[in-house]
């Protein structure tokens, strides 16, 4: 393998991160990929609470007051194996970790306004 192949072979960190958006040239019904991305019943609260910024571990856990730490873990960890949040962690004792939406993530935001909006029309 040529050097010129290898480096076109290697993908960036934004790549791999799912940070860059595609440009889709045909647009199938993809409601049941983006749910599959967003995950389950506590995603959408998470959401909400990153959207006003970075949060830490107990914040969230205080905001989701009915959330289990292992249901917020869960739901952290799932969030960012699809590129929606980042996690942070910093060298204290205990360490401190913070978890900040990607440019993925705030792309949701429309999304669950527009689902707020129809939940205040309708229910």
């Amino acid at each position: 393998m040529s050097l010129l192949e290898n480096e076109s072979s290697k993908k960036t960190k934004m790549e791999e991160q799912n940070y860059v958006p595609k440009q889709p040239v045909h647009i199938a019904c993809s409601i049941e990929r983006t749910l599959d991305v967003i995950g389950g019943k506590w995603s959408f609260l998470v959401l909400r609470e990153l959207f006003g910024g970075t949060k830490r571990f107990g914040v969230l856990q205080k905001k989701i007051n009915s959330i289990s730490p292992k249901s917020l873990t869960e739901t952290l960890r799932h969030l960012e194996e699809q590129g929606v949040l980042e996690r942070t962690a910093y060298p204290t004792v205990p360490v401190t970790v913070e978890y900040t939406l990607t440019p993925k993530g705030e792309d949701l935001h429309q999304i669950l306004k527009e689902m707020k909006l129809w939940s205040a029309k309708w229910t």
